[in-house]
């Protein structure tokens, strides 16, 4: 506008569609940073679900402790970035004072958005751990708890059918 002074300590919205993009992509990202690290582990998928908590993937094998963190620390700062670039270089569809408080603050906060999540299941995962077909009826109770909808590939029909005699089309109908 003409003949407005903008303030160095106000925030003003410069493409309101920019921020939606902006937020997708910067869940995009951190979901695909999960994605990533499970197609690097070669894991067996079962099946992946979604629901109003994001993504999830059903895999095999018990990852180790160092995976664990692993999938945690990856997407956070998968997520660190995105924020940091979305919010705080050229392409921003905000004008945000640039200090370095509300930087970092606002980092953190996207970090914490995108993998608080993720920290509590490692945190569960460490001290509550899981193993085999305890670990797989567990997740896909939680998801189902949360309305999730469960995919299953052929790998996982074939699996829980040889484990627990599930025919298709009852599988996830007596959970």
């Amino acid at each position: 506008m003409a003949g407005t002074v903008m303030s160095e300590h106000s925030v003003h919205l410069l493409n309101p569609i920019g921020i939606i993009v902006f937020l997708v992509l910067w869940i995009a990202f951190s979901r695909c940073a999960h994605l990533l690290l499970m197609l690097l582990r070669h894991e067996r998928l079962l099946g992946w679900a979604i629901g109003p908590l994001g993504i999830t993937l059903l895999t095999l094998h018990e990852p180790s402790l160092f995976i664990i963190w692993l999938n945690v620390l990856i997407p956070a700062f998968v997520s660190g970035i995105a924020v940091y670039i979305g919010l705080f270089t050229t392409i921003s569809p905000l004008i945000l004072p640039h200090r370095l408080l509300i930087e970092a603050g606002c980092i953190i906060v996207g970090i914490l958005l995108t993998s608080t999540g993720d920290i509590l299941s490692a945190i569960w995962d460490t001290r509550f751990p899981l193993w085999g077909e305890v670990r797989i009826l567990r997740t896909i109770h939680l998801l189902r708890a949360t309305w999730a909808r469960i995919y299953l590939t052929p790998f996982g029909l074939s699996y829980l059918s040889n484990q627990f005699g599930f025919q298709s089309a009852d599988t996830l109908n007596i959970f």
